[in-house]
């Protein structure tokens, strides 16, 4: 696998991504809409909800303006470095938070054990990971009859490689429904019917980042649980001691 060809979006993925984002981003608008509308009648409104709810759609933003540039570069532009894939699970459960408290979801790090690093563009791993997380912790509520419910960033090795993904339980979740969501996305309010309620934005996001990186996001099965994630090839350049 070559981390060093970028593969571009074409503008029929480009508008279908551009429709999925516009689609999610109604669902912070609409829940800050309703706050100030509590707060213009005198009730009491969650100023930490809101400003949780507006960071986590400036996220999104800020991941589909990342996978646009990173498709739009040229091999020669973009020099893979040697990441740690724990620390960028850790930095993304930091980001995630507060959002996952917001669910009522708990994020569980399962990053034990001893990885080498893996080549690969540390910002556009990191915001694809947390769009994928984003994405699930706004489904899982619908997932399950539990009053709260795990997600967990992990990282194991497989034969091809090192795994970054999310994981919970979405037994929904399947090669199949991706793929059909892949069709859906940008034309569909709900891509994956199955799995989440709204347009999934952040999974489609975090597809076109690592579409761009020449990565393939998949859906896998870790220690029981089902999630999204991607397959790192190890640096040859650097290795943890």
């Amino acid at each position: 696998m070559n981390n060093n060809v970028l593969l571009p979006l074409g503008p029929k993925l480009s508008q279908q991504l551009l429709l999925s984002v516009a689609e999610q981003i109604k669902l912070p608008l609409i829940q800050i809409s309703r706050q100030a509308e509590l707060g213009s009648m005198g009730l009491s409104s969650d100023f930490s909800q809101i400003r949780t709810i507006a960071e986590n759609g400036l996220k999104l933003l800020d991941s589909y303006s990342l996978g646009l540039q990173l498709a739009n570069m040229h091999s020669y532009e973009l020099a893979p470095e040697a990441v740690s894939v724990s620390s960028v699970l850790y930095e993304a459960d930091q980001q995630l938070r507060a959002l996952a408290r917001l669910y009522n979801v708990n994020i569980k790090l399962n990053i034990s054990g001893r990885y080498e690093p893996v080549m690969a563009h540390r910002q556009g791993l990191q915001s694809a990971i947390i769009g994928l997380a984003s994405a699930l912790i706004e489904a899982l509520p619908s997932q399950t009859k539990d009053e709260q419910t795990t997600l967990q960033l992990a990282t194991h090795r497989c034969r091809y490689g090192i795994v970054a993904g999310v994981y919970a339980n979405v037994p929904n979740l399947s090669n199949d429904t991706l793929k059909r969501g892949r069709k859906l996305y940008g034309v569909s309010r709900q891509p994956l019917v199955n799995v989440s309620h709204t347009s999934a934005a952040g999974i489609f996001v975090a597809d076109a980042i690592f579409r761009a990186m020449n990565l393939k996001l998949h859906v896998s099965r870790h220690h029981r649980l089902y999630g999204l994630g991607v397959v790192l090839q190890p640096s040859t350049q650097l290795a943890m001691v």
